[in-house]
């Protein structure tokens, strides 16, 4: 019976992601006494909403077995708390930021390479993991795509690029490679490359995410105390309507968000020097106020950010006095403050908001 009910609770998937309970790992035990099933469950996040979807969904698909069916859940439940309290994989790494976005094509990749080096450039030791398994764009973009990671026995040595540590599944594939990925082996992929590679001691590992929400997410949340998301999408309405399901996510992972960058917030002509609102500026307040973080920074377009990306010398470092260079560097010191303050216990508790979607 035990096995027919683990089956059953096979079709119940976890809120906000593709895979369900038991392919996730969540249910711990199954017990039936004749008079009544107790599940027990396991959850990363600490949302009551979440607990009690479950429950009621739980609930309704063993109802044909005409018994009491009780959900016992766990879940993290400690305000100042990082997603997955007491686990860390990567203990001489100081703080976790997940760099995400709703969807592709917002900037994402430009905004991490950038914001790793002006951490970096600001003295700070800093690792950048390409999470994103479906589109590794980092070895382009910080000129080791024809670089060969060094196999240390069955570890691997990440690849030292302007300053910081790499690595990326694009430097383990062939190139051009179709990388075809189902839930199992993202998971799988993630937590390889997080206990396979030397990282050493770092003041702050970023990742690169995959664009969306989805198992890279879970994954990744699961193996390491993340310290702090970081949110990046574009003043048009149509990407902010995808970057509420990034917020949202964090929330629901028991991730604190330190904030959001809005790219393409305006266009720097190379002529005049000016800058044009092309695709409007400032649209991300009401998704900030409602999740109770901050606008870390507003990256304008310039020329210089894509003919860097292209060539493998980032803007950060070929023209660190640019503006938008500048903007990159108060990004920086913002992030690594709001770092600070989770660390000291300080920071604001955003990280279980059940904001109203507008």
């Amino acid at each position: 019976m035990q096995e027919q009910i683990k089956n059953i609770l096979s079709k119940v998937v976890y809120p906000g992601f593709s895979k369900n309970i038991v392919e996730f790992h969540f249910v711990k035990d199954i017990q039936v006494d004749g008079e009544k099933i107790v599940v027990y469950l396991e959850i990363p996040s600490a949302s009551s909403e979440i607990a009690q979807q479950l429950k009621e969904e739980i609930g309704k698909r063993l109802s044909a077995f005409d018994l009491k069916v009780v959900v016992e859940i766990v879940q993290p439940n400690m305000p100042k708390e990082t997603s997955s309290h007491g686990k860390n994989v990567l203990p001489k790494i100081q703080n976790f930021v997940m760099v995400s976005s709703g969807k592709g094509g917002v900037g994402k990749s430009t905004t991490t390479v950038n914001l790793a080096l002006a951490l970096a450039q600001q003295g700070k030791r800093v690792g950048l993991l390409d999470a994103d398994i479906y589109g590794p764009n980092i070895p382009r973009m910080m000129g080791i795509a024809d670089v060969q990671p060094v196999f240390l026995g069955k570890t691997i040595k990440p690849i030292p690029a302007h300053g910081i540590k790499v690595m990326s599944i694009g430097s383990l594939v062939e190139r051009g490679a179709s990388l075809i990925w189902k839930g199992a082996m993202v998971t799988q992929a993630i937590e390889q490359m997080l206990e396979d590679i030397e990282w050493g001691e770092l003041d702050v590992l970023l990742f690169d995410m995959p664009p969306g929400t989805g198992d890279a997410q879970l994954a990744l949340a699961q193996s390491l105390p993340v310290t702090a998301g970081v949110c990046v999408t574009t003043p048009q309405k149509v990407s902010l309507d995808d970057t509420i399901r990034s917020m949202d996510m964090f929330t629901q992972l028991h991730i604190p968000i330190a904030g959001v960058v809005e790219n393409m917030s305006g266009f720097i002509c190379p002529s005049c020097n000016t800058e044009h609102d092309i695709f409007g500026k400032g649209t991300t307040q009401p998704l900030i106020d409602a999740y109770k973080t901050q606008l870390l920074g507003e990256v304008p377009i310039e020329p210089a950010i894509r003919e860097g990306g292209d060539s493998g010398q980032p803007i950060t470092v070929i023209a660190p006095n640019c503006e938008t260079a500048k903007r990159y560097q108060q990004i920086a010191t913002k992030l690594w403050e709001y770092l600070q303050e989770v660390n000291e216990g300080e920071g604001v508790d955003n990280s279980s908001i059940q904001p109203t979607i507008f």
